[in-house]
């Protein structure tokens, strides 16, 4: 039995239908507010706005949970892969071990990108950012490899292709803007495997995969690759929702991701610690500056839009870091110093009543700087760990009856109407 919530405005009384998720969720159905009303909400940010019914990602943010599919994050991060992970999220179920090996197999029959697509990369500008590059190539995939929508085998090709030529692409644009021979995917190597030798192999220095990096790459990449309606999901669902092509909505997504205050933010992370390394700045000064609002600094790798509590992830993450860098005997003074910040940040109750606690991100830069990754592929990384996210979010929004173009209202509070004035009746303007 559908429940009501009663909205009062100028003594006329409505009903607006309650809806309810799985883990007691709560959400106030306004699609006829402004019909019955004349109002509108006023959200920025889309804060307390809930955009979409999705049986894709449960987050609680005061609770510190995260499940995929219903699947706590934590057990996925120690049992699972990341094609695995992939499957499920897009599948919506975990694979059965033919499906998985299927699966595998058409990865790698998709991993190599056309030969003529590499005459884009050679064009960009030197110095251009990993980011803005994806962008732009996963857009120019659609011209390659035309979408197969008509059917479910069409619908599992498209997103195969992505997943396999995404990766090959972000190992591609390394390569090439070091002025290194281009790598190929090998057949017997396994996802993750394969994207650590495409970046590092070269005829010089085989470079020796390592399981313990492998197995890092894969609990990164679990970690990243969905987190409910996060800004660039948003926007690729967005995008979509015009009958968008996938291509297209997932380049506007890698845009979205791009951006410091999301997926930057664990390169952000980095350039600070790295600062605070070379400047000799004292944590306790790092600390001050944070906490004082008339100061522009922020402490990146702190706090999250929606958790309330420790990101269940940067535990994880934590976890991971810690073992990469035993395993590699890898010294880092950033570590020290994020263990240093942390450690004080945490136990100062500043820190505590805004519930800044460290997130995903303030261990992610360091593990990736400890298996080579170079800073500014940082973001690239957590995209393509983002990537089944994407097409799940994107394929869910697609086949939702309820859903329709997206076109947010606004509150207008510019001129009111007045006339226009000739050019030769208006007053100079002083500089």
């Amino acid at each position: 039995m559908t429940k009501y919530a009663k909205l009062t405005i100028d003594g006329k009384e409505i009903e607006l239908p309650i809806i309810e998720g799985v883990d007691g969720d709560k959400g106030i159905d306004i699609r006829l507010l402004r019909q019955k009303t004349g109002f509108i909400t006023y959200d920025p940010g889309y804060g307390n706005t809930g955009s979409c019914k999705s049986a894709i990602t449960y987050m609680d943010g005061e609770r510190g949970i995260l499940r995929y599919r219903g699947i706590p994050i934590e057990d996925l991060a120690e049992h699972s892969s990341f094609v695995e992970t992939s499957y499920l999220l897009i599948n919506g179920e975990l694979p059965t071990r033919d499906e998985l090996n299927r699966t595998s197999v058409q990865l790698n029959d998709h991993s190599l990108v056309h030969e003529d697509m590499q005459n884009f990369y050679q064009h960009f500008p030197r110095g251009s950012h990993p980011m803005g590059i994806l962008s732009a190539m996963v857009n120019a995939l659609r011209s390659f490899y035309p979408e197969l929508l008509n059917t479910d085998e069409g619908f599992e090709q498209t997103f195969l292709r992505l997943l396999s030529k995404v990766r090959t692409m972000a190992a591609l644009s390394y390569k090439i803007s070091r002025g290194h021979r281009v790598e190929y995917p090998r057949p017997d190597y396994t996802y993750c495997a394969n994207f650590l030798n495409m970046m590092f192999n070269t005829p010089v220095k085989p470079y020796m995969v390592r399981k313990e990096l492998v197995r890092a790459l894969n609990v990164f990449w679990i970690l990243h690759a969905d987190h409910e309606q996060n800004c660039s999901t948003a926007v690729v669902r967005s995008v979509g929702s015009a009958q968008t092509n996938i291509y297209a909505s997932i380049s506007a997504g890698v845009s979205a991701l791009w951006g410091y205050l999301h997926g930057g933010a664990n390169q952000a992370v980095i350039q600070m610690l790295s600062e605070i390394h070379e400047k000799g700045v004292k944590i306790e000064d790092v600390i001050k500056r944070a906490k004082d609002k008339n100061d522009p600094f922020r402490l990146m790798g702190f706090g999250h839009r929606v958790y309330k509590t420790y990101d269940p992830r940067a535990k994880i993450m934590k976890k991971n870091c810690h073992e990469v860098l035993n395993r590699l005997n890898y010294q880092d003074p950033l570590l020290d110093i994020a263990l240093e910040l942390e450690q004080i940040a945490t136990s100062d109750p500043y820190f505590n009543d805004h519930n800044l606690y460290p997130n995903v991100d303030f261990y992610s830069g360091i593990m990736l700087r400890a298996m080579g990754i170079p800073t500014n592929m940082f973001t690239v990384m957590f995209a393509i760990g983002r990537l089944p996210g994407w097409i799940a979010q994107w394929r869910e929004n697609m086949t939702d009856p309820e859903q329709r173009l997206a076109r947010p209202r606004q509150v207008y509070t510019g001129y009111a109407p007045r006339p226009y004035i000739p050019i030769e009746d208006r007053e100079p303007v002083e500089c």
